[in-house]
């Protein structure tokens, strides 16, 4: 019975077709070019095949292609919600419900969204009906097919011009005076909605099953191209998840007839990735092709057509890609933490007997290794999960044995210095060639989950500041004075513009790093560090970001951050909202059963080798700050970025537990080291310093 539906609507199409060309050339709008936003909810590249999904294969075979993140406000994006987005061209939610939209009321030719105003005056989506509006106020005339298309198309009152139930509705005369078309494809999406929301399952299909409904929705999707006029910007959009995991969806443009696009990416510059686009990114798309100026409150940039290459296969990959990070994220944070608890407890007790020193620091430097190691294996070719945790732990073995293999291996600083010096370094050139290493790695950010796309994310900024400030104390401490203050001031400067301008578009990091840098040059500089100074690098690191973000919003919408974003927020009054869901975000990691043990076992046994060094660990931390001073500062100013970092950041307790995990067994091993060159520790040296917080 369903084949015979999709032959039906095939053959139907054809006939419309047909019709079409018998019917001459359009009448209203001729020449000025027409853009039909084909939703089909739930697809992704896996699913595109000629036999299964003909007309879909040959759309995209002839467009510009690249992947969609669909992410919205939830983890997951229902169909509602990515329509939704694509009225309001920022990243919106229905709040009450995550599955299909409502369908329409007939009014007339058109009709409208019963209850639309809830949305606006009730789950507080006050950008809802952006599209409409705008194409309302330019006097566009415009199509919906389908209920996702009529949320997509509707006004600020919900009112949509002319809609249809299917494409088979559709006449010829409608398409010759209509610019902008819209059709929701739910075919593929409606089994998984059997319950009204999407399945709390990654797939609730069957490979048999999925192709019967990517059939149906093929067909569909063909009725409607087969009669679009020639000169039709085509857009495809795979606009929702299908399941409990979010996966990159399918993004086509295709060109009107006379210009080929084929074979060439296609991405935005908000996500300032030429193959990978977000769901706003279509809003402006649509307005940008007719014409019609984009309103500020729409975050997208328009679709970018980049370089040729661009395959179904690379695509494919990159959603396997995602999947593989995100099956191993969790998995690798718990191996971290425990390895961080089982390393100060053993340390405890073998540094309380003064036995194994070696194997304690050659531990610690291992496990100071691994973070940065997590963005090196991005420089590999890896394609599984077993080739992704073998570089892990290669990189982690030769950045160690690098550690103890040169002339620095006899140096108390030497190991710290090339762990630190080589973090720093790894994220600083990341920054300055696009960030390539953070995106899908274990300890920077994916697509699919549509956190962030560029930039420096929380955790690297964790490790970019505290690689850094240890990095430059070891300068300090080998030229003291005017020369080792200037590298911290000049090198931190440095590492914190990369991470606050365009390159690193990152808010919080700045505002925590700017009074790190501060309080460890005060210490160098022999200084003292009051609450009230402290205070102060705080509100500089508030007024930097804000300049940064001030000239990010002098540029045109569709170039800003969101920094830039951000200032236009507070103007606008939503900046409240922001803030406040960034709060709770920041909140619900002090829960975190992978940060927080970091966290408490490195501040407890710092702490406690620091008041009791004998009993604690043979005087170990004493000795590394008795050889080194300028250490004793870095560490300070770590902390301080850490924990101002940890409260400005929606990833909370992942910024400082992140900043403890590098520093403190590099300050362990370091001290180490210490002893191991002087031959015995300092009687009194932890005494004399316990009061360095203060």
């Amino acid at each position: 019975m369903r084949r015979t539906v999709v032959a039906l609507a095939v053959l139907v199409g054809q006939v419309l077709l047909g019709h079409a060309m018998l019917a001459g050339p359009a009448r209203a709008e001729d020449g000025a070019g027409r853009v039909a936003l084909i939703g089909v909810s739930g697809l992704h590249w896996n699913d595109l095949t000629p036999s299964d999904t003909p007309n879909l294969w040959e759309l995209a075979g002839s467009s510009a292609i690249g992947s969609l993140s669909v992410r919205t406000v939830g983890s997951v994006t229902c169909p509602y919600d990515g329509w939704l987005t694509v009225s309001a061209g920022t990243r919106s939610a229905a709040g009450y419900r995550c599955g299909a939209p409502p369908a329409p009321e007939a009014q007339g030719a058109g009709a409208v969204i019963p209850d639309y105003r809830y949305l606006i005056d009730v789950a507080g989506q006050r950008n809802a009906g952006t599209l409409g509006e705008a194409l309302k106020a330019a006097g566009q005339c415009s199509i919906a097919i389908g209920p996702g298309a009529a949320l997509g198309l509707a006004d600020r009152q919900g009112a949509v011009q002319r809609y249809h139930d299917s494409p088979l509705q559709v006449r010829t005369d409608d398409l010759g005076q209509c610019r902008v078309i819209a059709m929701d494809v739910d075919d593929l999406i409606r089994p998984y909605l059997t319950s009204g929301q999407l399945p709390k399952v990654p797939d609730q299909l069957g490979p048999a099953e999925r192709r019967e409904a990517l059939r149906l929705a093929d067909a569909k999707a063909g009725a409607l191209l087969a009669v679009l006029p020639a000169d039709t910007t085509v857009l495809l959009a795979g606009l929702s998840d299908h399941g409990s995991v979010p996966h990159l969806r399918v993004a086509a443009l295709r060109e009107p007839a006379g210009s080929s696009v084929q074979g060439r990416a296609l991405g935005a510059a908000s996500t300032h990735r030429e193959d990978i686009s977000i769901v706003p990114d279509l809003t402006a798309t649509v307005l940008t092709r007719l014409g019609v100026a984009v309103p500020s409150t729409v975050v997208g940039g328009p679709m970018q057509v980049g370089e040729q290459g661009a395959t179904f296969d690379q695509l494919r990959r990159a959603d396997a890609t995602a999947q593989a990070i995100r099956s191993v994220k969790g998995i690798y944070f718990t191996v971290v933490a425990v390895l961080q608890v089982v390393f100060y407890l053993a340390a405890f007790l073998l540094l309380r007997r003064r036995k194994g020193l070696s194997l304690v620091r050659l531990s610690a430097v291992a496990l100071a290794a691994l973070p940065v190691s997590s963005y090196l294996v991005n420089l590999l070719p890896w394609s599984s999960l077993p080739h992704l945790i073998g570089g892990v732990l290669s990189w982690a073995a030769l950045l160690t044995a690098a550690s103890f293999a040169g002339p620095w291996r006899n140096r108390p600083l030497g190991p710290l210095a090339v762990v630190a010096g080589v973090t720093a370094l790894t994220l600083a050139g990341d920054l300055l060639t696009g960030t390539t290493l953070q995106l899908n790695s274990v300890m920077g950010y994916s697509a699919d989950v549509g956190a962030r796309y560029y930039g420096l994310g929380n955790i690297p900024f964790a490790l970019l500041a505290t690689g850094t400030l240890l990095a430059t104390t070891v300068i300090a401490h080998r030229w003291p004075g005017k020369v080792g203050l200037a590298a911290i001031v000049l090198l931190g400067a440095f590492a914190m513009v990369l991470g606050g301008s365009g390159m690193g578009s990152d808010f919080g990091g700045v505002i925590a790093f700017v009074p790190g840098i501060a309080v460890t040059a005060l210490i160098v500089a022999g200084k003292r560090v009051s609450l009230v100074k402290l205070g102060a690098f705080c509100v500089a690191g508030g007024v930097i970001v804000m300049a940064f973000a001030w000239i990010n919003y002098l540029r045109p919408p569709d170039q800003q951050s969101h920094l830039g974003r951000f200032v236009g927020q507070v103007l606008t009054g939503e900046a409240f909202d922001v803030i406040l869901r960034k709060l709770q975000a920041m909140l619900a990691t002090l829960l975190s059963p992978n940060l927080m043990p970091i966290v408490i076992a490195a501040v407890a046994f710092l702490v406690y080798a620091i008041l009791r060094p004998e009993q604690a660990s043979a005087g170990v931390v004493p000795a590394a700050f008795e050889h080194s001073p300028a250490l004793r500062a870095g560490l300070i100013g770590t902390l301080v970025s850490g924990v101002v970092g940890m409260l400005v950041n929606d990833s909370g307790a992942a910024v400082l537990s992140m900043a403890l995990a590098l520093a403190v067994p590099l300050l362990l091993a370091t001290g180490i080291g210490a002893l191991a060159r002087e031959g015995e520790s300092a009687p009194g040296v932890g005494e004399q310093l316990a009061g360095v917080t203060k």
